[in-house]
């Protein structure tokens, strides 16, 4: 039995060796698809910050009247803080949105000049309001809209933001979906090209298959050196690709700590090791795997 299998695993690696061009390809394709799984793993939390960061800043602000008392606007602040689509409410009031008007311009001599002109605080109090999700803002402008406190409002700037807020929300879903459907696409071509590999290795091999048949070996003798050649290739597209991962995890930690200082690629990459090798191993050896049943199956009808 373990003569047998020692025979199996020769015979796999001569098949790999012996199409080092077609087997090496097929790995390039197959590190481009186990890349894929990696780095989504890898950069998942980055993301995950930067779309919340990117929903920090979607908001709406409520602009009230010239005369509305800060009394009237503690009422409708209290109101639409319990609507259930409302995660936050703001006050911001005039004088605090000058002093952050001032203190942003403040290089700025034309800016400062024409506000000095205007003689008198020209910016209205506002509620900075910020929803659960983007598709509520809709619902909480038009109940301040037409609600109980409409004549207290000056305006709501939810239709000029909606394209903005549309289009984060579109671009997110956008880029899920892609690498979604490019990592199916990869993956198609990679047990194409490892089935290839497989099929041109039983093409080379028909004599010798035919010699092993005609002295009654078995089904699992013929056809097992061409599983393993696919787990052979899926093995060195796992071993190709945790290489490059570490190295650019490595030397691109620094560069992407000086964009999100809260995130280590590197770090990541260490504490997540044990899964990282999982996965690539997982995603290399079951490619390699299933390309290479299906070309047996076809090819050597076993």
């Amino acid at each position: 039995m373990l003569a047998s299998l020692k025979r199996i695993i020769k015979n796999g690696w001569k098949g790999f060796s012996r199409n080092i061009s077609l087997s090496l390809a097929t790995v390039f394709i197959m590190v481009i698809v186990i890349s894929l799984p990696t780095f989504l793993f890898l950069l998942n939390p980055a993301s995950k910050i930067l779309i919340s960061s990117i929903k920090e800043k979607v908001d709406i602000s409520v602009y009230f009247n010239e005369d509305t008392n800060p009394e009237d606007i503690s009422l409708v602040k209290s109101a639409v803080s319990e609507i259930p689509e409302v995660e936050k409410v703001e006050y911001i009031s005039k004088e605090q949105t000058l002093g952050k008007f001032i203190e942003r311009h403040k290089d700025e001599p034309v800016l400062m000049e024409s506000l000095t002109e205007v003689g008198n605080n020209p910016f209205l109090s506002s509620l900075n309001i910020k929803a659960w999700q983007a598709s509520q803002y809709e619902q909480v402008t038009k109940f301040l809209e037409i609600g109980p406190f409409s004549d207290l409002i000056n305006k709501v700037d939810y239709y000029q933001r909606k394209p903005v807020i549309e289009k984060i929300f579109s671009t997110i879903s956008s880029i899920n979906k892609a690498g979604i459907l490019f990592a199916s696409i990869l993956g198609m071509i990679a047990i194409l090209v490892a089935f290839n590999a497989v099929r041109t290795a039983i093409n080379n091999s028909k004599e010798e298959i035919k010699i092993m048949r005609l002295v009654g070996a078995s089904n699992g003798f013929i056809g097992g050196p061409f599983l393993v050649q696919g787990i052979i290739i899926g093995f060195f597209a796992f071993l190709v690709t945790f290489i490059i991962t570490f190295a650019l995890c490595y030397f691109l930690d620094p560069k992407i700590k000086l964009v999100i200082s809260e995130i280590s690629i590197y770090s990541l990459f260490v504490s997540n090791l044990g899964m990282l090798i999982l996965i690539q191993l997982a995603t290399g050896i079951g490619l390699g795997v299933i390309s290479s049943m299906i070309a047996v199956r076809k090819y050597l009808k076993v």
